[in-house]
């Protein structure tokens, strides 16, 4: 039962609002001064203190802080006579909870214990009942998606409900959106399948903004528009967290575009971000600049080109913006391009490139403590919130706000939860991503993955004459046939990325204008 204590100091001309509050199933408390306020409080943990302002001896005003001193996360309800703009200052600045202007009405004190009690609860429930309602609909939807532009306003509105659902305590309905999530995902995977070489090969109305295509149809006509235009690469980051992030981000942009674009197969960095900043396709980097190309099985760093491959895509674009480019691997760089930034200020076209959050979603992997902070989804977008607001990147987000900088937000990948085990056989060469393999002598069930037995068919590289690639669907994963088990067991619920889901492929395109 709820435990509600209110405070007036004409609480007996009060009481047949308290006989109401009790008849819907409240337990009320009563005193009639501040003092014994602050000593009730302390005894009992109430739920709620409903508390008058303007009272003899120990106002309301005076006896808020005591209260929070004691119960700092109760909430209090002011009730007052004035609506005085001084009063209403400081009552909100002492952060109660909510006020009512007297005379008391019944139903207005009824609903804003509702609001402040009972809120979480209510809108949980709601959103259940939403959701239950648009479930059938939903269902539809992803039986016939028949454009990429259909998937992502499908994919917006699954991430959606996994937000809204994520604060409920109703487990079974969470099951519910999961199994959904997974079927749209399967129906996902058989559409990309069915157009993936036709997108590659072919430019139509149809064919949606790729990795080599994004620079020159989305990013170089935003830069083109703005005087000074900073591109935020955060590798491995998904739509659902940008939608945690970006409310820390109202105060200081506005959000011109949200929307996304398709990664290229394999979604790693590799093959994708290079994409990205080269404007080509694998295949046509590996011809082009054979000695800045390495392939799976060859040793050395694999995207350490990226601003050459830059500046050669603006030059052939006839772009000629005063550039920067800045790539931060660990936290101290961060730091260190902050006390530097003056040369992102002085620039028409940035770039920084943040890789934190996918050293996060590896660490997962590697540590037992990460493992635990982020057991699920809805997890890893609460520590992905936590560590932004603490963190470089936001400082100099409001930095570049506070210059005037127009702000385009992306990623190469995104990354997916993993938890269904496919076992293959494969040489030593056969590479080590766990979403996609390439090899000359890989072993598998082809209906289990995507297999490309010719790579040029969708222009990615030949480790040699007879490699192929497979990639993994939704949440599967791939392992050796030999110590299958001991993988399954280290790798199972780890976020990895290289294959087809939409938590993958689908990737969040966001630009931000500067608040004036």
């Amino acid at each position: 039962m709820v435990k509600i204590l209110w405070v007036d100091d004409e609480i007996e001309l009060l009481k047949p609002h308290v006989l109401f509050l009790q008849s819907k199933g409240y337990e009320i408390d009563t005193c009639n001064n501040g003092y014994d306020a602050i000593d009730m409080a302390s005894e009992t943990a109430y739920d709620l203190i409903i508390l008058d302002e303007m009272m003899p001896g120990m106002t309301g005003l005076e006896t808020l802080p005591l209260i929070k001193d004691v119960r700092p996360a109760t909430p209090v309800i002011m009730v007052t006579k004035s609506e005085e703009e001084n009063i209403m200052d400081k009552a909100i600045g002492s952060k109660i909870a909510d006020y009512i202007i007297k005379p008391v009405n019944p139903n207005q004190v009824l609903l804003s214990i509702k609001k402040n009690v009972h809120s979480q609860q209510l809108v949980s429930e709601q959103a259940t009942a939403d959701y239950r309602a648009e479930f059938g609909r939903i269902s539809s939807l992803y039986q016939s998606a028949s454009t990429f532009s259909d998937w992502c306003s499908l994919y917006r509105k699954l991430t959606n409900w996994d937000i809204e659902l994520s604060a409920s305590n109703d487990e079974s309905i969470k099951e519910v959106l999961h199994y959904q999530k997974n079927e749209a995902n399967q129906e996902f995977c058989k559409f990309v399948c069915r157009n993936y070489r036709d997108w590659i090969n072919r430019r139509d109305d149809t064919t949606p903004v790729m990795s080599h295509t994004l620079m020159r149809s989305r990013i170089f006509p935003v830069a083109d528009a703005n005087p000074k235009t900073t591109l935020l690469l955060i590798d491995n980051f998904r739509y659902d967290q940008w939608r945690s992030i970006h409310a820390m981000l109202h105060g200081y942009f506005d959000v011109e575009t949200d929307d996304f674009y398709c990664a290229i197969l394999p979604t790693a960095t590799q093959y994708a971000r290079n994409a990205i900043f080269a404007g080509l396709m694998p295949l046509a980097i590996d011809k082009i600049m054979p000695n800045k190309w390495l392939n799976d099985n060859e040793e050395g760093g694999k995207n350490q080109y990226e601003e050459e491959f830059l500046r050669r895509q603006l030059a052939s674009c006839g772009r000629t913006y005063k550039t920067t480019f800045d790539k931060l691997v660990r936290p101290e760089a961060g730091r260190k391009l902050i006390d530097n930034f003056r040369h992102i200020y002085e620039a028409d076209f940035s770039v920084i490139v943040y890789n934190f959050l996918d050293i996060l979603s590896h660490a997962r992997t590697e540590t037992d403590i990460i493992r635990e902070l982020t057991e699920d989804d809805a997890s890893f977008r609460s520590l992905t919130r936590s560590w932004f607001e603490h963190s470089e990147l936001f400082t100099m987000l409001k930095m570049l706000s506070e210059h005037g900088h127009t702000v385009i937000i992306t990623s190469d990948h995104g990354t997916v939860r993993v938890d269904n085990p496919v076992r293959i056989t494969g040489d030593r060469a056969t590479s080590a991503n766990l979403r996609y393999k390439t090899g000359r002598n890989l072993a598998y069930n082809p209906r289990e993955v995507f297999e490309i037995t010719k790579p040029e068919e969708i222009q990615l590289p030949s480790g040699n004459i007879s490699s192929s690639y497979i990639f993994a669907y939704n949440h599967d994963f791939i392992v050796y046939n030999n110590d299958a088990n001991k993988y399954i067991r280290y790798y199972r619920d780890t976020f990895q990325h290289g294959g087809i889901s939409m938590e993958e492929m689908i990737v969040p395109y966001i630009v931000l204008k500067p608040k004036r």
